[in-house]
């Protein structure tokens, strides 16, 4: 029937996890598009906290199968941890996850590639998550990668070890030590378990699924100011974060794309290196830092903090055709009399609305709007119509710099803190 995309449009951690989770029995399929599991999507239901990693958020309602799609690449270790997690709490991960047969794999060799890279770059480090992602992306283009379907081939081992060897050779240029046995062994045993799931041509059952008249969901990963081509480059991620990233890392054509669901929380955050024009490296960051508990879900790093970025909003709005805004993380806001908006940047004494080129190297000056903070806790409130009038006009100022509407607000972690427009 049709495929509707939600997505971060700041530096990731937008809080994608909980949306996915709340609209998943709006439809039949949840697939993830790109990524890996340098990503942390965060589920709390019942009090309890789950983290997911490679597989959709869609996996913890009943019913509703979920996509690992062929944009995603998979570290065999972290999906079984995840799946016996999963299982452990009850659900059905087997019954109800499918696996690409194109995604790529992660090797242990590609995990040392990053870390050894990344360690090689000194000060200029890109604030990779060491997960493996950036290596493994490049043996993809590189067509040097292994994929999820070459466990069904006769010479996988074979295919492997040629890999593995290739990235041997590679680590000689680096003055970095490093022991694989142990990763290898635990990956092995990972790809027997993973040879029991359904492994699939996704493409062709997400297309007949469409066909059928099912509904999809394409969940992406990071945040759109991380994408490759039209993030803060070079501090960004491996892959295109944004929503035509969903047409090729699911195999689904542009005319089946309906709604563009985008994610933005009430303020910034930033993980690792990387321009940040709005970071507030003060008390009023440390402040926000706190009560928001910015610490990475995959990685437990600090997240920077700052005001929320009207620019980068509105230009992520614009690379990805945003139809509906959700903004998540409001509470945060709660205790705060004003709350700013960069509205424009001062770049080498200009003012400017749009994201410069070569944003990693000019000096940016945010150009800040103030108004009143609600000061209240908003957890009570369950519709837009009863919200306080500093709530729809902070809503309102955000409708009108970006021209799309905001259809959500979350306002706590929990499933059922989210008002619904």
């Amino acid at each position: 029937m049709y495929v509707d995309i939600l997505l971060g449009l700041q530096w990731g951690d937008e809080g994608k996890g909980k949306i996915v989770d709340y609209l998943a029995p709006k439809y039949d399929i949840i697939a993830r598009f790109q990524g890996g599991p340098n990503a942390g999507h965060t589920l709390v239901i019942d009090g309890e906290k789950t983290v997911l990693h490679t597989i959709p958020s869609g996996i913890m309602q009943k019913g509703v199968v979920n996509v690992i799609g062929n944009g995603v690449v998979i570290d065999p270790v972290t999906l079984v941890k995840e799946i016996t997690t999963l299982t452990a709490k009850g659900i059905d991960v087997k019954g109800n996850l499918l696996i690409s047969k194109k995604a790529h794999f992660i090797l242990p060799t590609h995990k040392v590639l990053d870390a050894a890279s990344e360690a090689a770059k000194g000060k200029s480090k890109i604030g990779s998550t060491l997960r493996g992602i950036s290596p493994t992306y490049m043996d993809k283009t590189g067509r040097n990668g292994l994929r999820v379907g070459d466990i069904l081939n006769a010479d996988f081992q074979e295919q492997y070890t040629k890999v593995k060897e290739k990235h041997l050779h590679l680590l000689k240029q680096y003055d970095f030590e490093f022991n694989v046995e142990a990763a290898e062994k635990e990956w092995m045993e990972s790809i027997e378990i993973i040879r029991g799931f359904k492994l699939v041509d996704s493409e062709y059952y997400l297309n007949e699924a469409l066909s059928n008249g099912k509904k999809i969901l394409a969940e992406g990963a990071q945040g759109t100011m991380l994408d490759i081509d039209f993030g803060t480059y070079p501090y960004v991620t491996s892959s295109n974060t944004i929503s035509s990233g969903a047409c090729i890392g699911l195999g689904v054509a542009p005319t089946k794309i309906r709604e563009v669901i985008g994610i933005a929380k009430a303020y910034c955050t930033r993980v690792g290196s990387g321009p940040f024009p709005t970071e507030l490296d003060n008390a009023m960051g440390e402040r926000i830092r706190q009560i928001g508990g910015e610490f990475g879900a995959t990685t437990g790093r600090p997240r920077r903090t700052g005001w929320i970025d009207l620019v980068a909003l509105k230009y992520a709005t614009m690379l990805n055709g945003v139809t509906q805004i959700v903004i998540t993380k409001a509470d945060i806001l709660n205790e705060f009399e004003t709350i700013d908006f960069c509205t424009s940047y001062n770049v080498n004494g200009e003012q400017t609305t749009s994201i410069p080129f070569d944003i990693d190297r000019v000096t940016i000056e945010p150009v800040y709007e103030t108004v009143p903070g609600w000061n209240q806790d908003l957890s009570p409130y369950k519709d837009f119509s009863a919200l306080p009038a500093t709530v729809t006009n902070y809503l309102g100022l955000i409708e009108k710099h970006l021209g799309a509407p905001v259809s959500m607000l979350s306002t706590g972690p929990q499933r059922e803190k989210l008002i619904v427009k």
